[in-house]
């Protein structure tokens, strides 16, 4: 616009306004109001795709303004110029601020815009005159997308080069950067051609972390860093090549993310950790069954190799079946995250390794209590087969069957975990049985009961008494005179406390089983868990009255007495 037109915010119109989302559906020539205070936009030409600017956004338009009457006050595209200002940062009108939000890229409306929304009740001399109605035809360019990544106005980030894919670097991952800081007099603070850190140990400013968190890989920004988000009130001294800056000072900084290493925990603990040196292809990963092949690397933590797999011209690779303990725990666990082609960092703790005894490698010896580091690339694999891809019925109770059976084995050596993931594996199999004969309908619901009966002893072992509990529940749903159901289950509530239900499946299942030794046992054991509850509650009653009569032998408070009353 005009140097002495720049379209100057209305007076006393600094709130936002109550507006409803434009319907991204509207058709050319199509003409709808905009919140609840008059605008109107009327679709000339539609736009592309589905986003629209948002406010901090450096917006490029060619627009023209007419009074109602049809006469024009200003014209970007007469002056051959497109017009930039940033969006809800009160630069134009409310019109525009609201309007333009609604927008897609190469979007063409025509807005008409009260008087509220425009130059109110002054108007502005000599081209608008006071409380007049505006029509606006704009064209929405293009728009540079700037955004308060901390919503306090501490780092406001504007995209460069917009970056690859969706993914953007978690805390622990590690991130390759370029940067360069300046004060805003220009003066250069800080720069580098490479550098690489952990997201969650930072760089040189806080804002570093803040902004490589929020981008893309390939994508370049610059930053206007608050002090906050730089140094503080304390600044910063000189350093080596690095320049010294001032206390409370901002900073202009341009980041580029060149690329990053996925970094991720394969346990809760955080004691086998995984690092993608190189990405694998598509999304396929071996499940717990599979027969993987991959090339292998083992390391101390001083270097020494102490295993090489696959490597040498001929060798084979390195084969092994996941989750049949046939290596290590840390990298069992690992090579299922892992997808075919993918090479990896990983760094396994001692209990996830060869623990505290000392073992012998391939081409070393491995300290107790060593923590060591796997380089792994993942060749190719061979999942183990799931219900689905099974056709037929008598495969699936054949699985099943198996998978029930190495349970069990799993269970007799008090392997409770890994003999938990049988029986659900099992249990999957069998899942759907709609299509089944009737004879495999009751070889199913055999293996149902077992292998959730098993599963629930399993549970009961490793002290998750909520699942004991369920395993029991689903059991009874198809066979409601489960003695072993009803046992267990009883087991379960008596460890969670819900003695009332314990005793309940106790004797429902004496009922059926009179004789049996151990529901005697179980029930002699939950009247002893009442006798030890109720000398608990007694105890606590008895210590709550006692202080209650104490406090009313010593007299009760005065009383305030209104002498008007």
């Amino acid at each position: 616009m005009e140097d002495d037109f720049d379209m100057p915010p209305a007076e006393g119109l600094d709130e936002e306004m109550d507006m409803p989302e434009v319907s991204s559906g509207m058709k050319v020539g199509e003409e709808k109001e905009i919140g609840k205070e008059g605008l109107k936009k009327k679709l000339v030409k539609e736009g592309e795709g589905w986003d629209t600017p948002d406010n901090g956004d450096e917006v490029q338009v060619h627009y023209t303004g007419t009074l109602l009457d049809g006469s024009k006050f200003d014209s970007s595209r007469d002056r051959g110029e497109p017009f930039t200002f940033t969006l809800g940062q009160g630069q134009v009108i409310k019109g525009w601020d609201v309007g333009i939000k609604t927008m897609k890229k190469g979007e063409n409306a025509v807005f008409t815009i009260p008087a509220a929304l425009a130059y109110g009740e002054s108007g502005s001399p000599p081209t608008i005159p006071p409380n007049a109605t505006l029509q606006f035809d704009i064209e929405l360019l293009s728009w540079v997308s700037v955004k308060d990544i901390c919503k306090d106005g501490g780092i406001f980030k504007k995209i460069v080069k917009e970056g690859d894919k969706w993914e953007s670097p978690k805390d622990l991952d590690e991130v390759f950067v370029k940067y360069e800081a300046r004060l805003e007099d220009g003066t250069l603070v800080s720069k580098s051609d490479g550098v690489e850190f952990t997201v969650q140990n930072g760089h040189f400013c806080p804002a570093l972390v803040k902004a490589v968190k929020t981008m893309k890989k390939g994508e370049k920004v610059t930053l206007l860093v608050k002090p906050q988000y730089a140094f503080g009130d304390k600044g910063k001294p000189a350093a080596g090549d690095e320049g010294a800056v001032p206390p409370n000072a901002s900073l202009n900084i341009t980041l580029e993310l060149i690329s990053w290493k996925t970094v991720s925990s394969i346990t809760d603990d955080k004691r086998v950790m995984k690092k993608i040196l190189k990405d694998g292809e598509g999304y396929e990963k071996p499940n717990e069954g599979a027969v993987v092949k991959l090339k292998l690397i083992g390391k101390l933590q001083d270097g020494t190799v102490f295993a090489k797999k696959g490597h040498s011209e001929g060798e084979e690779l390195f084969e092994f079946k996941t989750d049949e303990e046939q290596v290590i725990e840390g990298l069992d666990r690992a090579v299922i995250t892992m997808k075919k082609g993918e090479v990896a960092l990983l760094t396994i703790a001692p209990e996830y390794a060869f623990g505290s005894v000392e073992s012998k490698q391939d081409l070393a010896v491995v300290p107790s209590n060593s923590t060591i580091f796997y380089e792994v690339e993942l060749i190719s694999f061979e999942k183990e087969k799931e219900s689905w891809d099974m056709k037929d019925t008598q495969e699936k109770i054949e699985a099943a069957t198996k998978k029930k059976e190495e349970g069990n084995a799993l269970f007799k050596v008090g392997k409770y975990t890994r003999a938990t993931k049988r029986y659900e594996k099992a249990g999957k199999y069998i899942e759907y049985d709609n299509s089944f004969t009737d004879d495999e309908k009751k070889q199913s619901k055999a293996l149902k009961i077992t292998c959730n009966l098993n599963n629930a002893a399993c549970k009961l072992k490793l002290k998750d008494y909520k699942q004991a509990e369920k395993l029991c529940t689903k059991v009874l749903e198809l066979e409601s005179r489960n003695v072993k159901a009803l046992y267990r289950r009883a087991q379960a509530y008596i460890n969670m406390a819900d003695l009332e239900l314990a005793e309940f499946d106790i004797k429902k299942a004496l009922e059926i089983d009179p004789d049996n030794r151990d529901l005697k046992v179980e029930y002699k054991n939950m009247k002893e868990k009442v006798k030890e509850y109720n000398k608990k509650d007694a105890k606590f009653y008895g210590n709550m009255f006692a202080k209650m009569n104490k406090t009313n032998q010593n007299g009760p408070s005065p009383m305030s007495i209104d002498s008007k009353a």
